[in-house]
């Protein structure tokens, strides 16, 4: 097995988590809040699937899916296309409240698919090219990845835990 296998492992752990976390919700369900100040799943996913789309554009040299592929226009949302969901407030997580489940999941496969793409490419000599100098240390291709694998998991482990509580309360 090659760091690459286990990188494309990875993510594909983290599209069954989106999937499960969705699959069978209603819009309202989606965009439930626990309490006013907490994150649906809409926004969870959504927030997930930005800064996925973002950072593996950023190193692969490409475009955003979310606004070359029409996913911003889709999702018409009050936001900036360049947002990722860093740092918003409750009335953004409110934003995602109407969002259906096929247009999560389309846009959410839509990255994964193309962040899988960029993966099979790498080769372990790879890893180590710097791909952002405002950290120190830099901060290397490895670790960039492992860093949007860590938050995609721990965000689509959030949407699991509101799933269960959802469905608890049907």
């Amino acid at each position: 097995m090659t760091s690459t296998d286990l990188l494309v492992d990875a993510f594909g752990r983290i599209k069954e988590n989106v999937h499960g976390a969705v699959a069978g919700l209603t819009q309202e369900e989606l965009g439930a809040r626990l309490d006013p100040g907490a994150n649906s799943i809409a926004w969870l996913i959504w927030h997930l699937t930005r800064v996925q789309d973002d950072h593996i554009a950023d190193v692969a040299g490409t475009e955003q899916l979310w606004t070359s592929a029409g996913w911003a226009r889709r999702f018409d949302l009050p936001f900036d296309d360049a947002a990722t969901g860093y740092g918003d407030g409750s009335d953004e997580v409110a934003a995602l409240g109407g969002v259906a489940a096929d247009l999560l999941l389309g846009y959410h496969d839509a990255v994964h698919d193309r962040t899988v793409d960029y993966v099979r490419g790498l080769t372990d000599t790879d890893l180590p090219r710097i791909v952002d100098t405002r950290w120190d240390p830099p901060v290397t291709l490895g670790v960039r990845l492992i860093s949007v694998i860590d938050d995609d998991i721990q965000h689509s482990g959030q949407a699991a835990f509101i799933r269960g509580v959802l469905l608890r309360r049907r």
